[in-house]
């Protein structure tokens, strides 16, 4: 006997173009008899009475429009792999079951879907103990960090990233304050309150400063506008400049201790010149390769990779793994995506290898091997306008598997909670606003070996907040 599986379905509020209705699903696995209230995530309509039977014939995945007499199905484009097993529709119609792509035969005003059995209790695709897709939830934390010494203050928060220590680091731009905020920064001070913080602030769990560096000094060109923070498996901090009219990335021992500087603090000459940058935005490294990984960035349209100990050239790319071309540009959200980058805003590798890059200029993430091969790509609220963008920041949920993907999303003010698998929004957190858990453009993001999550924000957010991971909750309907 085949196992069945019965779905509460709840329409949402919104419609996708090419999709009758979207529905979300809760499962439950049963044994055998008629199942009541059966509904389908993405594609596939069914009415009452109709039941899911396991059955397996693998076939090519392929989707055509078809109807039977118990379900309907109707188009929409897939822009990612299919994965598990896919099965046939003897009307030719197919069905969709979160990342997974399944045919089916209607039997006997039966909608009868093949999927793949683990030890007798586990459907591909839909977990026995999953009634519905569930997400990371997270609780804002007031305490956060304790209030600064010397009479600091944050200028735009560039960049946020927690180390193998679990200490949060952060990246900001003193220039950036306003005489308002720098009253005790200057010669004489003008009032008590406020002077700029070094550059580099890093703090220990409880909120307390470890250590502050930063600014100029001999042998390297420290940048006028201060943006991306990564620190690496050897424990070296990389630092970018994102300044339009400068091209430099720096690397320093963790005290701030100057030992590398790769391009110049001129700006480039374009996005395929392979010996200077420009407007970097965005580092990792990849501890299996060695090799600093560059989003470059505010004025090329590329990334760019270079040897982490020497700084010797290795390869770029622009979007979709082609060659980057700094011709003219444009966005429309109703025209086909652009095949160029524009704002290459910040790069995070998963620990499957895989490089995911913000290109904020579409609304866009697309994701890549380490070679540059392109692999997905997934829009964010493609209609925000603006410079800010919807995709500033990229970081990974901290289970094995890293099964989702959180994005800062500066246009919105908001973090975005995606499925990993497939780039699909599963919900968000966050409103715009000064208050306590509220955004004003969130930036850069990082997350501690607990899960907590925190955001710094630039222009006039200015701050950074940890959200503390408060476990799995039904996933929002998107």
């Amino acid at each position: 006997m085949g196992l069945s599986v019965r779905c509460r379905s709840r329409k949402l509020s919104t419609e996708p173009p090419g999709v009758t209705a979207r529905l979300t699903q809760e499962a439950h696995i049963g044994t055998g008899r008629r199942k009541r209230k059966y509904s389908h995530v993405g594609d596939l309509l069914a009415t009452d009475d109709t039941e899911l039977t396991s059955t397996a014939q693998p076939i090519p995945a392929q989707r055509e429009a078809g109807r039977g007499r118990a379900g309907s199905v109707t188009k929409s484009s897939v822009q990612t792999q299919p994965v598990g097993p896919p099965i046939r529709w003897s009307t030719g119609a197919y069905a969709r079951f979160g990342s997974r792509i399944y045919e089916a035969t209607i039997m006997n005003q039966r909608i009868i879907v093949a999927l793949a059995i683990v030890a007798g209790a586990v459907l591909s695709g839909v977990p026995a103990a999953t009634q519905q897709a569930s997400i990371p939830t997270f609780q804002v934390d007031p305490y956060f960090p304790k209030p600064l010494p010397n009479a600091w203050t944050f200028g735009w928060v560039a960049a946020v990233f927690v180390d193998a220590r679990d200490h949060i680091w952060l990246l900001h731009v003193p220039s950036s304050l306003s005489q308002w905020e720098d009253g005790a920064g200057t010669d004489p001070p003008r009032s008590l309150c406020c002077k700029a913080a070094p550059p580099v602030v890093e703090f220990d769990q409880d909120g307390n400063v470890v250590q502050s560096w930063g600014g100029p000094g001999q042998g390297y060109d420290w940048p006028a506008t201060e943006h991306a923070l990564y620190i690496d498996h050897k424990d070296h901090v990389w630092i970018s400049s994102s300044d339009n009219a400068e091209g430099q990335v720096l690397k320093f021992t963790r005290d701030g201790q100057f030992l590398m500087q790769i391009g110049k603090k001129t700006k480039g000459a374009g996005s395929n010149d392979t010996t200077s940058l420009g407007g970097p935005a965005g580092i990792v490294v990849d501890p299996q390769t060695n090799e600093v990984i560059i989003a470059d960035g505010y004025v090329n349209r590329r990334v760019i990779v270079f040897d982490a100990d020497t700084g010797a050239y290795k390869r770029h790319w622009g979007a979709y793994g082609e060659t980057p071309d700094d011709g003219p540009y444009a966005y429309d959200p109703d025209q086909p995506l652009p095949r160029q980058m524009q704002a290459v805003h910040c790069i995070n590798q998963s620990s499957d290898g895989l490089l995911y890059v913000c290109d904020r200029g579409s609304n866009r993430l697309q994701v890549f091997q380490r070679d540059g091969t392109f692999v997905s790509e997934a829009q964010i609220q493609p209609r925000t306008r603006g410079g800010a963008g919807t995709t500033d920041g990229i970081a990974f949920s901290r289970d094995a598997e890293q099964q989702f993907l959180y994005v800062a999303d500066g246009g919105n003010h908001r973090v975005w909670i995606l499925r990993r698998s497939d780039l699909q929004i599963l919900g968000s957190f966050g409103q715009g606003g000064h208050h306590t858990g509220g955004f004003i453009a969130p930036h850069m993001l990082g997350l501690d070996s607990k899960g907590n999550m925190y955001v710094g924000e630039s222009v006039d957010g200015r701050r950074i907040q940890r959200f503390v991971y408060t476990g799995m909750s039904a996933a929002e309907s998107n």
